[in-house]
């Protein structure tokens, strides 16, 4: 039992690599014609609800031209990806209830951006300098004093906070502290969606009168925040609260029958999202709830770049995932088998 719809006319795979405007009227008018003639019904007449999370699908990673390219080993992962997601929508349109994208969001001034540090001469760090915990006990990285009152701390307040958070990544077995390229800036194009993917969300919205959703994170300067559920690290060396926890993923999993998550990357935002999700519905007493969960494989891609290649840790983060109860899908995998299962 497939059911698969066929893929409309405008979608054009060798524009997703591109940065474009959608033609948001078009693509309305297309919609519900698409409706009409398919007997595609409304999404709150679902009887099994199944949500897809697109999980940082975004311009700053997703386009070639734009900074934090997710390229995977192929050197072309995110767009390849995002072929294959589009297809995937757009077939199982009909078996889609909801879209939630996350998003994430930064400003210049944040830990993981270069002006946050400097050296012993007053030098910012390059991007993608791994920052460890020795590295702030020798004062090779220090925080920049600069910043102290756009941050509201102190000098001796940043310096002492900068120690816990790379003691407090080291303690927990993380991933080193990593100063990125400037990326999904808010208010900037790489910020937004990736247009293919966008239109994809929009036409579903259109044909099916559903309403997408977005979870914005990775606004607070002090951490960095790869799992759309809670900061690498969340508390301040006295133990306060930076974020309060967002348990929008959590309720989604309750709510729908199915939860169907992809998006980039593979080993930092999406692996963080899945680890922190199933941990949350361990600690409400819904484990169990782990097998709503099915991550789409061939629609990710991993970070891969000069010095670093995190296949192999995304790898063992699935296999994780699996042994929990979540399921390991590809887009050959139609919806419906979701459903019939």
């Amino acid at each position: 039992m497939t059911d698969l719809l066929p893929i409309p006319p405008h979608f054009q795979p060798d524009t997703v690599g591109r940065l474009w405007k959608v033609n948001y009227e078009a693509r309305a008018q297309e919609a519900r014609s698409w409706a009409v003639r398919h007997a595609i019904q409304p999404a709150a007449q679902d009887e099994f609800r199944i949500a897809i999370v697109l999980i940082d699908v975004q311009n700053t990673f997703c386009l070639p031209d734009f900074e934090l390219f997710v390229a995977g080993r192929s050197g072309n992962g995110a767009v390849e990806d995002n072929i294959r997601l589009c297809r995937y929508i757009y077939q199982n349109l009909h078996r889609i209830t909801h879209i939630a994208a996350t998003m994430d969001t930064h400003l210049p001034m944040q830990i993981f951006h270069a002006p946050f540090w400097v050296d012993a001469e007053g030098n910012h760090p390059a991007p993608f300098t791994m920052i460890s915990r020795e590295d702030v006990e020798q004062g090779k990285w220090r925080f920049n004093p600069a910043l102290a009152d756009v941050l509201g701390l102190t000098p001796s307040q940043a310096e002492r906070y900068v120690r816990h958070y790379v003691e407090t990544l080291a303690a927990r077995g993380k991933y080193q502290h990593t100063v990125w390229p400037f990326h999904a800036m808010l208010g900037g194009v790489g910020h937004a969606l990736v247009p293919a993917v966008e239109e994809a969300i929009f036409f579903h919205s259109i044909a099916r009168y559903a309403q997408p959703e977005f979870i914005l994170k990775g606004q607070h300067p002090l951490t960095e925040h790869y799992s759309a559920l809670a900061p690498e690290v969340n508390t301040d060396p006295d133990g306060n609260q930076l974020v309060p926890p967002n348990e929008r993923l959590v309720e989604i999993v309750l709510e729908y029958d199915a939860v169907v998550i992809t998006g980039q990357a593979k080993s930092h935002c999406v692996a963080w999202t899945v680890e922190d999700l199933l941990k949350a519905l361990a600690e409400r007493g819904k484990a169990d709830f782990a097998s709503k969960i099915y991550l789409l494989e061939d629609t990710t891609s991993p970070v891969v770049v000069p010095g670093a290649d995190f296949t192999e840790a995304a790898d063992e983060a699935y296999a994780r995932f699996a042994e929990l109860g979540a399921h390991r899908i590809t887009t050959a995998t139609p919806l419906a088998e979701l459903a019939a299962s």
